[in-house]
């Protein structure tokens, strides 16, 4: 009865669920109605399909460069709450809040400027330029609100609230897909817009998402007596902290950019190059949506850190550590497990090509061996973050990202060599030493005293 009593829900179990299943959800909502936008355009012809492919390249980077408006806000914020001072909780987030308009207003505008040399970056035909030029231009104006969503998401996570922001992102991509269908086609007294209609209704769902998110924090803004004015020492401290992250997450892109050119090196060595290619991007696609499941968690433990952290209660920072690492364990262990399982049919689902879905397989297996150590890795990642450790994350990232690259590049120089081919033996550099690395760096940091700075500000 007691080897029993130790798998019941305990009330960390409980906040730790009740976190991470909305935010799972609203992490899943935007990829799957990324489809709807692609299969809205596809239907328009193969230029304007591949036009959008390049502008939607461009736009995740700008926004996903800025993803620090969350985080950093979800680790203030929750840290002022766990202290009681939730006015000053508000106050921080609507700072956050007027950094996304002081970063968005100015990339929306130099975007505007450069859309052309950045869309010619990418090498495409001047068919498929124009479109997406096209594409971008209006697409652009939605950068602010994009970023004001972030930042609003990031408001409502440190107070505890991940089901507001899955409300708002299931009705605002729902709003995205019917206005793309009415302004792309064009239906009774609304004019046929082609491409510039699926980024106009883009636009106007992300306003009104942002606009709703806003609305939300504002409103308990004001129920708190907390001031909506722009404070200039404020926004400067949330900047600041955001710096950190931002170089945390140009590690981990640069990380899958060399993983991706040593998978292109590997190709060049083949016989027909894109099976490669499109093997690792079948592979990075389903690796990316998996850890929407270990994101989830990590998103929880940003919050319930930085709170007890707040409220100076160390033990209490400890222990849910403790018990979201083993979630993440568990979560790792499940989607490792469906994805050993899936791999020979999941090709199926994305691909026709026959020497595509051969070589899926044993690229899927060694993802599925990653999948536990990943787990551990999203969720500490999460706890520090919330602990807002984001100097250490900086360092650690640029210390991962010096010892991998080499590797993953030279694996790639002598990967025609080894049995089974190439690719296999780089997803498995990637797991032993990207992954491996980023897990010994994270635990050994979980394992000391240093992240663990209690009160209401780092």
């Amino acid at each position: 009865m007691r080897r029993l009593s130790r798998w019941r829900l305990t009330a960390d179990d409980r906040e730790i669920r009740r976190l991470a299943v909305p935010a799972f959800l609203a992490l899943v909502a935007e990829p799957l109605f990324l489809l709807g936008d692609a299969a809205v355009v596809g239907h328009l012809g193969t230029e304007e399909l591949a036009g959008l492919g390049i502008a939607a390249t461009v736009l995740q980077t700008l926004v996903g460069l800025c993803v620090f408006l969350a985080y950093g806000t979800t680790a203030g914020v929750a840290r002022q709450l766990g202290a009681g001072r939730r006015a000053a909780a508000l106050a921080q987030g609507v700072d956050g809040l007027w950094l996304a308009v002081l970063i968005g207003v100015p990339v929306t505008v130099v975007g505007i400027l450069l859309t052309d040399p950045m869309v010619a970056a990418f090498g495409p035909g001047a068919a498929v330029a124009h479109e997406a030029e096209t594409y971008l231009r209006v697409a652009l104006l939605g950068v602010t609100p994009l970023l004001l969503m972030l930042a609003a998401t990031g408001v409502l996570r440190g107070l505890q609230d991940t089901r507001t922001p899955l409300v708002v992102a299931v009705l605002g991509n729902v709003a995205n897909l019917v206005l793309n269908v009415l302004l792309v086609y064009g239906v009774g007294p609304v004019p046929r817009l082609d491409i510039a209609g699926s980024a106009l209704g883009s636009v106007l769902a992300q306003v009104g998402s942002a606009a709703a998110l806003v609305l939300v924090v504002v409103a308990a803004a004001r129920r708190e007596g907390a001031s909506l004015r722009p404070d200039a020492p404020g926004i400067r401290s949330a900047g600041r902290a955001g710096v950190p992250l931002l170089v945390r997450t140009l590690t981990l892109r640069a990380s899958l950019l060399v993983t991706t050119y040593a998978v292109v090196l590997t190709a060049d060595a083949t016989s027909d190059e894109a099976v490669p290619i499109a093997t690792h991007q079948l592979a990075m696609t389903i690796w990316g949506f998996l850890a929407f499941a270990l994101d989830a968690i990590a998103i929880a433990a940003q919050a319930i850190t930085g709170r007890h952290l707040g409220a100076g209660d160390v033990d209490a920072a400890r222990a849910v550590t403790r018990r979201m690492v083993g979630w993440g364990v568990v979560s790792g262990v499940v989607t490792g497990l469906a994805l050993a399982a899936a791999s020979p049919v999941l090709g199926i689902l994305f691909t026709s090509d026959d020497d595509v879905r051969r070589a899926l397989v044993p690229v899927l297996l060694v993802a599925a061996l990653a999948q536990p150590v990943a787990g551990v890795v999203f969720v500490l990642d999460g706890v520090l973050i919330g602990a807002g450790d984001g100097a250490y994350l900086a360092w650690a990232g640029l210390a991962v990202l010096c010892g991998y690259a080499p590797l993953v590049l030279g694996a790639a120089v002598i990967a025609d060599d080894w049995v089974g081919g190439g690719l296999p033996w780089l997803w498995a550099v990637f797991g032993v030493v990207f992954m491996g690395g980023r897990y010994l760096t994270l635990t050994r940091r979980a394992a000391g005293d240093r992240w663990l700075v209690t009160g209401a500000a780092r």
